[in-house]
């Protein structure tokens, strides 16, 4: 987040006075950002790190640094503050100082007792190891382009090694126990020695066959292990740099490796969700822990040696007993990024999914875990309810299209993509089709509950990156990497326009309430707003300093919600274009947005791992306008909508907003299917303003003339006012 948040121990109180109880000691609310009501997810494990005395244990995750404690397993603080991904954490020898390397160029220092900073580093690209020397007066960082070395005490830079790589990957540093010499692992699948003083190459060790990932002393100062992509961890002799052995046996790519205390096993983590522990003087393997779902991406031994801590992208920490490798403990809570956040359409679930291959269902008032549904075995990108809120519909990479019961959790069926891969799916508001975009540059449209083609717009020359369904699901826009949105007909399959003017990817759309509006953001830093009856641009929004991601109109239509990779959310007024609000605090890009039914609660989901639940301020119009006050969109274009009824499907009774442009005598005709009048609403004469509310709405009991109950099935509605007139279909399940 932009700005640093201290932790106290104190902040559990006065978090209490604004959480629910359920919330009250959630650890994962600690240091959460002040305007956000709560936070689900404890960030993506990056590192970890014990203390020099064992009584802690640091994991860094993309939203900061866990702290535990090592006796009670239980979290003592996060100490938060960048404002993008934390990717590694080093204690310092005497234990009294964490340094933290982030992706937003900088190094942060922090008081281990009062979770405080007192002093960053401004380093020149993003960070991807630091580790301070044995006597604690130096701190090594290194990341794209160079090695630092830094002054521990007030923060100066001593010395920039750049030996000839400019611009190249350095991914790991770690200083020899004599402090002399720095260890490196360099982007051309070598590893380099330097001299601190001096900064002259010592040494380079050439041996692996593919990207050195991790690079460690040995605790006596006499042994380097490296792990690399090409499977293997390679032992080179400290001194003269000759390479001594390499261990095979992992499968995939080793992406962690570790000295015991006493120097006599070595451990590496894996991306074949393995960690393994070899004979240091031997090369010999003694044992295999299995236990994760995913890769390994970090491990650490105790300072006793007892006990070997493990993180994953399976979103556990795992501690395990060294000396015969049973499980202890998991740790649980963390979380890879998330993709998409949804409301249930009466609000009173959150559903979120990501790159855990999950889609998981938290209660929106108390912040409750409900359920997790699972059966994706890739990322789930894209998420929806139907119009009932009883079935989920999700999209993966491996091109798959899943439906999900809501309250039992079970998968109803899938449908394949046949080879051609989503990269995004809408539902629609009936619930019954379904709208993919795909890689290959079309979007089809399928029925829900059988997975029949129903129809395949074709137009685009690139992938289509979202998609999107106006209100009463008779328009999808569709947004592309070819810089252009498209409007298609759902009934007709006809390709109804255009909308040219952006000039990178066309990444998010949106369509306001009424339809009468189109939002799409991009790649080139603009959102831009659209008449979707002439496709004339209306208005041009600017602000954001990266990609916009995902769009959301609040359910007035007065306010348009922004969000993208700069990792702030902006809240925009669509009458003005003016700027109302920018909201910081996820630590990464920031992918979906979505308002409650009422306005009054906004959801984020952003690539660190976490969803945040933010509370609106009663300042920003998200409420109804009042009875009487002439509506005026985009300047002084009066606008007469008739609007989706709610709920839909609804047993018995329904409410049918509409609003006014001008005075009229407004009229209501109910149709069935086959087109006969079952019901009149006479509205009677009305002055212009928005009727949106159960108060100001019109209402209908599900009864006809006769006053009997109208059996289930779709019906029609038309709004007749003055010389405007509209048609919308609504649904009764019985």
């Amino acid at each position: 987040m932009k700005k640093a948040i201290v932790f106290e121990l104190s902040l559990l109180l006065v978090t209490s006075l604004y959480l629910p109880p359920s919330f009250a000691q959630d650890s994962p609310q600690w240091g959460r950002p002040e305007d956000a009501k709560a936070r689900f997810g404890k960030g993506e494990i990056s590192e970890l790190q014990y203390s020099p005395d064992g009584t802690r244990l640091a994991v860094a995750s993309s939203i900061g640094i866990w702290l535990y404690d090592t006796e009670t397993y239980q979290e003592v603080a996060l100490i938060n503050g960048h404002s993008y991904y934390v990717k590694c954490v080093a204690f310092s020898p005497d234990g009294r100082t964490i340094a933290s390397g982030s992706w937003d160029y900088t190094i942060r220092l922090w008081d281990t007792d009062t979770g405080k900073p007192f002093r960053t580093l401004n380093h020149s690209n993003w960070i991807s190891s630091i580790a301070f020397s044995p006597d604690g007066r130096t701190i090594a960082s290194t990341g794209l382009g160079s090695i630092r070395l830094w002054n521990a005490r007030t923060g100066g830079l001593l010395h920039i090694f750049r030996d000839g790589l400019r611009g190249g990957l350095h991914s790991s540093v770690a200083f020899s126990p004599d402090g002399r010499t720095i260890a490196s692992a360099i982007g051309d699948n070598s590893i380099r020695l330097l001299d601190v003083d001096t900064g002259k190459l010592l040494q380079t060790l050439k041996g692996h066959e593919d990207g050195i990932v991790k690079v460690v002393y040995s605790p006596d100062g006499r042994t380097i292990a490296s792990g690399s992509w090409d499977k293997t961890i390679r032992l080179w002799d400290a001194d003269t740099g000759k390479h001594r052995q390499t261990l095979t046996g992992h499968e995939s790519a080793v992406y962690s490796v570790a000295f015991s205390p006493d120097g006599r096993t070595i451990a590496s983590g894996s991306r074949d969700d393995t960690i393994r522990l070899w004979n240091a003087n031997t090369g010999k393997h003694r044992r295999t822990l299995i236990g994760h779902k995913d890769d390994v991406d970090t491990v650490a031994f105790s300072p006793d040696g007892g006990t070997i801590a493990s993180g994953s992208d399976d979103t556990t920490i795992r501690l395990w007993d060294a000396n015969t490798g049973n499980h202890r403990r998991t740790f649980k809570g963390y979380t890879l990024g998330a993709y998409s956040v949804v409301f249930s359409p009466d609000s009173s679930i959150i559903a979120y999914s990501g790159e855990t291959h999950t889609i998981r269902l938290r209660d929106a008032d108390t912040g409750k875990h409900l359920r997790t549904l699972k059966g994706h075995s890739s990322s789930v990108f894209s998420i929806g309810f139907s119009p009932d809120g009883r079935t989920i519909a999700s999209g993966s990479a491996h091109d798959t299209i899943s439906l999900w019961h809501t309250d039992t959790g079970r998968r109803l069926r899938t449908h394949d993509g046949q080879g051609i891969g989503f990269s995004c799916v809408a539902v629609g508001p009936d619930g019954r089709t379904i709208a993919s975009g795909r890689r290959d540059g079309t979007v089809r449209l399928r029925d829900t509950d059988t997975g029949k083609l129903l129809l395949t717009f074709m137009g685009h020359n690139s992938e289509v990156e979202v998609v999107a369904f106006n209100p009463d699901g008779g328009t999808i826009a569709s947004g592309s990497r070819d810089t252009t949105v498209r409007l298609w007909d759902t009934h007709t399959g006809n390709h109804l326009r255009t909308l040219k003017g952006h000039s990178n990817s066309v990444t998010s759309v949106a369509f306001s309430p009424d339809s009468r509006t189109l939002a799409s953001g991009s790649g080139d830093l603009t959102i831009r707003l659209w008449d979707t009856d002439t496709g004339i641009r209306l208005r041009t929004l600017k602000g954001h300093t990266n990609w916009v991601l995902s769009l959301a109109f609040s359910p007035n239509g007065r306010i348009l919600a922004s969000s993208g990779v700069d990792c702030t959310i902006r809240l925009w007024d669509i009458h003005t274009g003016k700027k109302l609000q920018v909201r910081a605090g996820h630590t990464g890009e920031v992918r979906s947005l979505a308002f409650s039914a009422d306005g009054r609660a906004l959801a984020s989901a952003s690539g660190d791992g976490t969803v945040l639940l933010w509370e609106l301020p009663s300042s920003i119009p998200f409420g109804v306008e009042p009875l009487g006050n002439r509506i005026t969109t985009l300047g002084d274009i009066k606008r007469t909508a008739l609007l989706q009824n709610f709920p839909n499907p609804f047993n018995p009774e329904t409410w049918i907003p509409y609003q006014l442009g001008d005075d009229a005598l407004v009229t209501l005709n109910i149709y069935n299917q086959s087109g006969h009048i079952v019901r009149t609403l006479e509205i009677g004469h009305q002055k212009s303003g928005i009727y949106r509310d159960k108060v100001r709405a019109a209402y209908w009991d599900g009864r006809n003339q006769n006053g009997e109950r109208v059996p289930s099935g779709s019906y029609y509605y038309k709004l007749r006012a003055g010389d405007y007139t509209s048609l919308r279909q609504m649904v009764i399940l019985k």
